[in-house]
């Protein structure tokens, strides 16, 4: 229990309060829906909790792990190999909400597998890269390229088909972060990045021009690019999300109209405990709020990304780079939806919208993090008393 003096407060307590703040929105954005649904206005607020608490005590074992087995070549193994087959067979056995194919039910209980391939993914990298640093600089292409496209077909391939296009996204994002940051050339990085960007819109012409005639695009998805460039036009259909949480936004102005005071969480905002979490906090909490949350949600990415960088362990540092590159992603995107910036792809809010599996997963990760920094603080005290002897 030593290790509890090493604890980086400056990642438990933004940690603490943004789950907090979640489960109290939650609670707010749900309960029009879950007393109509359930008869029980408290439904999801109760779930949330639970499904928090469960959260922290994940979170809580990490921290406790010895440092050696989350870089344990077994157990990263079995995390890869068990997330590869449950992936596909959920294309199988899977069942289908809101148009993907991307949950696992029981009971009660939706698990959403693409939720723990982020850490996964995080996790494989983090420990191939640690491993590789010498023949990353002498041969990259055969010990980079590789592996990593091998390892991006095994996990991106499955998600894409359910289709989870966020989840996808969120995967592929951190996988590029992590090449970029293993010590590979400038000059590759750039690359890469470059043809990355250059295939985002690329695709995003394709999908303009073409439309559902693409043999890989939806009806459904298609409609949430249409969406995009003009809510207004299809507010009565795919339009409405993005319209409504227009007027949540306008309506809250700077200090909101207060806690339970939304209109649009009573069926004009559809998932407003969710995906539009955000745009609910707008409305009761204002601009002020949505402020607050940002800027806990930020200075939490910062604070893990300084860790990431003044950790001596090359494994510890691509974990924190990692885990800090899915909050700002999954952030960004969600927020690009609710501000009509992106087109809307499903992601939620990372510790604020509803959600067993991203809750969990996440105060799982923040669990890596704050043993990261613990062993850290712990390593530079053994070498301070070692020089004084």
């Amino acid at each position: 229990m030593k290790k509890i003096k090493y604890l980086d407060y400056y990642i438990l307590i933004p940690y603490l309060l943004l789950t907090c703040i979640g489960i109290l929105m939650v609670y707010s954005a749900s309960s029009y829906i879950a007393l109509q649904n359930f008869d029980q206005a408290q439904y999801y607020f109760i779930r949330q909790t639970i499904f928090s608490i469960i959260g922290f005590i994940s979170c809580f074992i990490v921290f406790r792990f010895r440092y050696a087995l989350l870089k344990n070549k077994g157990i990263v193994s079995m995390a890869v190999i068990g997330i590869g087959i449950v992936l596909y067979l959920l294309l199988i056995f899977g069942q289908e909400k809101n148009g993907a194919k991307g949950w696992i039910s029981i009971g009660s209980i939706g698990i959403q597998p693409a939720e723990f391939a982020k850490i996964i993914v995080i996790l494989y990298f983090s420990y191939f890269f640690s491993r590789k640093q010498k023949e990353l600089i002498n041969d990259y292409k055969r010990t980079l390229l590789t592996p990593s496209i091998l390892f991006f077909a095994l996990i991106i391939f499955p998600v894409m088909l359910q289709p989870d296009v966020g989840g996808a996204l969120i995967i592929l994002s951190i996988g590029v972060t992590l090449i970029f940051t293993s010590g590979v050339s400038y000059a590759l990085g750039l690359t890469v990045g470059a043809i990355g960007i250059g295939s985002i819109m690329g695709l995003v012409g394709l999908v303009y021009k073409f439309g559902t005639r693409l043999p890989f695009l939806a009806e459904y998805q298609y409609n949430r690019f249409l969406a995009f460039w003009d809510p207004f036009a299809l507010s009565q259909t795919s339009g409405m999300q993005l319209v409504n949480s227009y007027y949540a936004l306008n309506r809250g102005g700077l200090f909101g109209v207060g806690i339970g005071g939304s209109v649009q969480k009573t069926g004009y905002l559809p998932e407003p405990y969710t995906d539009f979490i955000i745009s609910i906090i707008g409305e009761e909490l204002g601009l002020f709020g949505i402020l607050i949350v940002l800027f806990l949600i930020i200075f939490l990415i910062l604070r893990i990304y300084l860790i990431g960088i003044r950790s001596k362990d090359t494994f510890g540092a691509l974990l924190c780079i990692g885990i800090a590159t899915m909050l700002l992603i999954q952030s960004s995107i969600n927020l690009g939806g609710v501000l009509g910036l992106l087109p809307i792809t499903g992601v939620t809010f990372p510790f604020i919208s509803y959600g067993g599996s991203s809750t969990i997963v996440l105060a799982f990760s923040i669990g890596l993090v704050l043993n990261v920094s613990a062993t850290d603080k712990m390593d530079k005290e053994r070498m301070v008393i070692s020089k004084l002897k």
